[in-house]
């Protein structure tokens, strides 16, 4: 039994995945708020297409 938790203890490889997650973590949020007004102006041009197109396929 202590065997078994010495031995889990040891064990890096969570902790690397652990560490990987953290850091792609840390990329989105990185890359969400340097293009956040870009992807606003995206999103509204493009719903506001879609809501012309409809509107004006309905009459």
């Amino acid at each position: 039994m202590n065997a078994s938790i010495s031995k889990f203890l040891r064990e890096e490889d969570g902790i690397t995945a652990l560490e990987y997650g953290i850091l792609a973590a840390l990329v989105a949020t990185a890359l969400g708020v340097t293009f956040l007004p870009k992807l606003k102006d995206l999103y509204a041009t493009l719903f506001t297409t879609m809501s012309n197109a409809v509107a004006n396929a309905s009459g």
